[in-house]
């Protein structure tokens, strides 16, 4: 198995010549060419992953130093089990150890081909299935027997649910946690919504670092169905998150992009 350096997602050899994933127009490709790791390699830099418990049955785990798109990993805690959110490139014994003290993990799954990360390293680890959208399946760099594709909707347990919604990829999700937020819910949205630094605001991107807008129509779709949801916070995969009133926050932010694209404040510029 060998990592991408540039996004942290897992790879079987034979190896592309470059990867597909940072070849796309959503990410990158350094000016100095495709670079490949390895767990070995990153190990032996040092590396640790930092563990912060956000809420009761929340915890947000990022490695330090950063690993490729540098994602924080949600761990979500049910009674029934865990889900693990926006896998890290990067796990090590201490933190495999820990997570499976709180008991079973009941799926992996990444908000789009961007969190990737080393799934199936973290599914053997945890001895889990990994969820992967039917949609963007053509992005997986690793296969294997732990990997179930779905579709719409998968339910992970009790008030815990994957949806697919679009946008950033054919087969982005997002999770809801019904139990999160003291039972107001929390919607982990990866890169479909992405909550902005005035914390009061979100963005709508197919592509954050290349700058690539959505149209107006696909920002409308995604927030009809998000606001079928119940939920009053949004943690996006970097730690950013609105911490309350997300859904009014979401609909507000959805009106004002789709106003910008439409020309309406054409004027302001």
């Amino acid at each position: 198995m060998v990592i991408c350096a540039t996004c942290a997602v897992e790879y079987d050899e034979p190896l592309p010549d470059v990867c597909p994933i940072c070849a796309d127009e959503r990410q990158w490709v350094p000016s100095d060419g495709q670079h490949w790791t390895d767990l070995a390699k990153l190990r032996a830099e040092g590396r640790t992953i930092s563990w912060t418990d956000r809420e009761p049955g929340l915890a947000a785990l990022a490695a330090d130093p950063g690993v490729g798109i540098g994602q924080t990993m949600e761990l979500i805690t049910t009674p029934a089990g865990s889900l693990l959110w926006d896998p890290l490139g990067y796990l090590d014994d201490a933190t495999v150890e820990r997570i499976r003290a709180l008991g079973p993990v009941l799926a992996i799954a990444a908000s789009h081909p961007h969190m990737y990360g080393v799934q199936l390293e973290w599914a053997d680890a945890l001895d889990a299935p990994v969820l992967v959208c039917e949609a963007d399946r053509e992005w997986l760099g690793r296969t294997g027997p732990r990997v179930e594709l779905w579709s719409g909707r998968r339910d992970v347990t009790d008030g815990l649910t994957l949806h697919q919604v679009g946008g950033h990829f054919v087969g982005s999700c997002v999770a809801l946690w019904e139990a999160g937020a003291e039972g107001q819910g929390i919607l982990f949205a990866g890169d479909t919504v992405f909550p902005n630094p005035d914390r009061t605001s979100l963005g709508f991107l197919r592509s954050y670092p290349n700058k690539i807008p959505l149209s107006g129509a696909v920002v409308e779709r995604i927030a009809a169905q998000l606001g079928e949801l119940s939920f009053d916070k949004i943690i996006g995969n970097f730690g950013n998150s609105t911490d309350s009133g997300a859904k009014e926050i979401l609909r507000r932010s959805a009106d004002r992009h789709i106003g910008w694209v439409r020309g309406d404040f054409d004027h302001l510029t």
